[in-house]
């Protein structure tokens, strides 16, 4: 049985990504009909910042060369870090549970909401490996960041995330969805690119269907 982890991260309601990762989620769902299904609203319900008591689980667990995720609370050893314990043992179950992570997260200032760093931050250890799991990235722009165009240089969101799944949990099996040019939509001096917005709405949702089939 399949496992999907689905996450928001977007601080609207009524955002592109949430409208992406919902199409994504009823999809698969309908695809697989007797799979597992954890939904988390990042925006909705923050995970905390990680705090001094974090780093000592994580100083801990580099020192004691812990790579199996299963023994990470060994290193809990004082009241502050079960309490830090406490925040990083249900978001990882989480993670370890699921064979396909999905994201829908918006572009704030180039890269990505806060809210979803923090989630990352929680669940990440020194050395740990997340192979066998793919994930999904569904996202919306303000502008155009695609190959070829003038800000492709200042797109901190995909190719931050790209880099953090091989880098840290040596995952490469990562699809990335993109609705661009959102601010199109009210932004003036944007308005004749609306066309092209929708034109990559249209895409992604087809790409989303695609990818669930494929």
């Amino acid at each position: 049985m399949s496992n999907l982890l689905h996450l928001d991260a977007s601080a609207r309601r009524a955002s592109f990504s949430r409208r992406l990762s919902a199409v994504y989620a009823e999809t698969w769902r309908a695809a697989n009909p007797s799979g597992g299904y954890v939904y988390r609203d990042l925006a909705a319900d923050p995970v905390p910042h990680i705090d001094e008591a974090w780093t000592e689980l994580c100083d801990h667990i580099l020192e004691h060369e812990i790579r199996d995720i299963s023994r990470y609370r060994e290193a809990v050893r004082t009241p502050a870090r079960e309490r830090a314990w406490s925040i990083v043992e249900p978001l990882l179950d989480e993670v370890v549970a699921a064979d396909v992570i999905l994201i829908g997260t918006p572009m704030y200032n180039f890269s990505i909401p806060s809210s979803l760093k923090a989630w990352l931050d929680q669940i990440t250890f020194p050395k740990m490996s997340l192979k066998g799991r793919s994930f999904v990235v569904t996202s919306a722009r303000g502008g155009a960041y695609g190959p070829g165009t003038p800000r492709e240089p200042m797109d901190h969101q995909e190719s931050f995330l790209r880099d953090f799944f091989k880098g840290h949990f040596a995952v490469e099996d990562v699809v990335f969805v993109h609705a661009e040019l959102v601010n199109s939509l009210l932004d003036p001096a944007l308005a004749h690119l609306r066309g092209k917005h929708e034109e990559s709405l249209a895409a992604a949702l087809e790409r989303l269907a695609t990818e669930v089939a494929g």
